[in-house]
């Protein structure tokens, strides 16, 4: 496989944008390594190998380990491993990045409430909406990852 376009020279400024509310959101107060979850969890949704690779990257970066990296995709099933924002930011990533099917529902904006402030909520969100643009961009134009770059 091999990278399509390199949107980041074709289109500058748009690729700036994004790293401008990259930047926003890395200061947002929320913890590195919940974003970096989070990022992962949304890359391993829709499927972006380039993201994937990344943000496991990053998690290991940050101290996270290689066991609880490599249970995001079924923490549902290893619930010991996160804490209850973890849990609750992982949660709130699948419904807000499938939301077509989910409609992100009542039941699932309280229960992602109760580990988060407004504030904290939507700089969540935002960070989630950024991940599900990113992934669409490494998708489209086949990024290819950093372990499988020659």
């Amino acid at each position: 496989m091999s990278q399509r376009i390199n949107y980041a020279e074709v289109a500058p400024r748009g690729v700036k944008v994004l790293a401008g509310t990259n930047a926003y959101v890395s200061q947002s107060g929320l913890a590195p390594e919940l974003l970096a979850a989070v990022n992962l969890r949304v890359s391993l949704i829709n499927g972006c190998a380039y993201c994937i690779d990344m943000h496991s990257r990053e998690l290991r970066e940050l101290g996270v380990s290689n066991e609880k990296i490599a249970l995001v995709p079924v923490w549902h099933e290893a619930e010991q491993l996160f804490d209850e924002r973890e849990k609750a930011a992982l949660a709130w990533a699948e419904t807000v990045t499938r939301v077509s099917t989910t409609g992100v529902p009542d039941s699932d904006y309280k229960a992602v409430s109760a580990h988060f402030g407004d504030k904290e909520l939507v700089d969540l969100t935002i960070a989630i909406s950024l991940m599900n643009a990113y992934n669409r961009l490494a998708i489209s134009f086949r990024n290819v990852p950093a372990g499988a770059a020659g």
